[in-house]
């Protein structure tokens, strides 16, 4: 299934936004430290920036207002230094998420510390980012979409075997779950799983060589026959891709071709990301969309890249524990729901406003249903296991197909 998107990685705009932020794409990945800018998360002096992503590029040394305001003793302080940098790789659909709470953090720091952390953050396909930093992209924090994908870093000899236990919950910041966005009216009455196999049905799905999210999606769809047993669920996925349409790189990407390309009946996506994308798109050009049950518990992990910070001066090791502490905090965490993340009740007990008045919903995980991802990932992701009978077997009766219209 070839990837056809015209808008990689396209920018959820926000609103009034004083932030600007680096996006850089998979097809940049070799050239990242030449071509990321200084992310500034909090508004610095002369600052008239209205935009992240293509916005004018400011400098942040010794300019500024000729009359400045009076500032806070720790600005003043820290104007006369060279801020600390901090770059961090994520996955395609938290950038938002990110660029807010690195202002928070930043700010926090400053009145706390009176160090001014400033950060370059990256983006795309969780396993794009993970093969990044392992050929040398110097991350100092990964945030990414499958715990597999932290864990080859650190069998890569970049991190600590160790790196679940150094924050709370195994180091998952995040979770989320599988969505089904349909078209306004959801004339295809997709209601479950089961809705996803009608004849002629076109599903837009990220591709599981690429993305974390498709990855995911994978287990979702097995995980609601698995208890009927492997055939059963095997023909189940099968039928279902069946129906894929097209498989863009990364689940930023597929929303792109659903929303603004407006291919498909049917997506499947991260909720997080079809609930910022509706946010984004504004009432009148948001889409439906059901959260069918059982559903699989996405758990999205980070980790400090202990090989990176420990070639840079200890501020930057004590700065980035310190954001990664803040990220676990009730205070980072209402903004993973804000725009669309669900949060652990152990970390926050504010739960986000998406999932008021919604039904509950049973969640697997796949530690406990599938002996954790290393297991999974042999299983059905290896070269010439479960997804690539799928996927061949699917392929040749198109190819067949095919043949027979000529």
């Amino acid at each position: 299934f070839a990837a056809s998107s015209q808008h990689a990685h396209a920018a959820h705009a926000a609103p009034g936004s004083s932030s600007s932020s680096v996006s850089v794409s998979a097809s940049q990945q070799q050239q990242q430290q030449q071509q990321q800018q200084l992310l500034p998360s909090a508004s610095g002096p002369g600052d008239n920036s209205s935009s992240w992503g293509g916005g004018e590029r400011h400098s942040w040394g010794s300019g500024g207002p000729q009359n400045p305001s009076p500032q806070p003793l720790a600005l003043l302080a820290a104007a006369n230094k060279e801020p600390l940098v901090l770059t961090v790789a994520s996955f395609a659909v938290t950038k938002l998420a990110y660029v807010r709470l690195t202002k928070l953090f930043r700010e926090k720091y400053l009145q706390e510390k009176g160090v001014d952390v400033r950060f370059r953050l990256t983006f795309a396909g969780s396993g794009v980012q993970a093969r990044a930093v392992i050929d040398g992209l110097p991350a100092d924090m990964v945030a990414l979409a499958l715990p597999l994908d932290v864990q080859k870093i650190a069998d890569a000899g970049l991190l600590s075997p160790a790196w679940p236990k150094a924050f709370p919950l195994g180091s998952v910041v995040c979770e989320t779950t599988v969505a089904l966005v349909v078209r306004k009216g959801n004339p295809r009455s997709i209601t479950s799983w089961d809705d996803l196999i009608q004849p002629g049905l076109q599903v837009i799905v990220a591709n599981p060589k690429t993305a974390g999210v498709a990855r995911w999606i994978f287990l979702a769809l097995w995980g609601s026959k698995m208890k009927k047993g492997a055939a059963a669920a095997k023909e189940y996925v099968t039928r279902v891709f069946d129906n894929v349409l097209v498989q863009p790189r990364d689940a930023r990407e597929a929303s792109d071709v659903f929303y603004r390309q407006r291919l498909g009946d049917v997506l499947l996506t991260y909720e997080n990301e079809v609930v910022l994308t509706n946010q984004v798109y504004g009432q009148e050009k948001a889409l439906p969309y059901v959260v069918p049950s059982p559903n699989v518990r996405i758990e999205c992990p980070l980790a400090l890249v202990d090989r990176v910070l420990d070639a840079r001066p200890a501020a930057a090791r004590d700065a980035a524990q310190a954001f990664g502490k803040f990220l676990f905090t009730p205070e980072a965490q209402v903004e993973f729901g804000r725009v669309g993340f669900r949060t652990n009740r152990k970390l926050c007990k504010t739960q986000p406003e998406h999932l008021t008045g919604q039904p509950k919903i049973k969640v697997w995980t796949v530690d406990r249903e599938l002996g954790g991802w290393a297991a999974a990932q042999r299983r059905f992701f290896d070269a010439g296991q479960v997804l690539d009978e799928i996927q061949a077997d699917v392929g040749a009766r198109k190819m067949e197909a095919r043949k027979a219209k000529k």
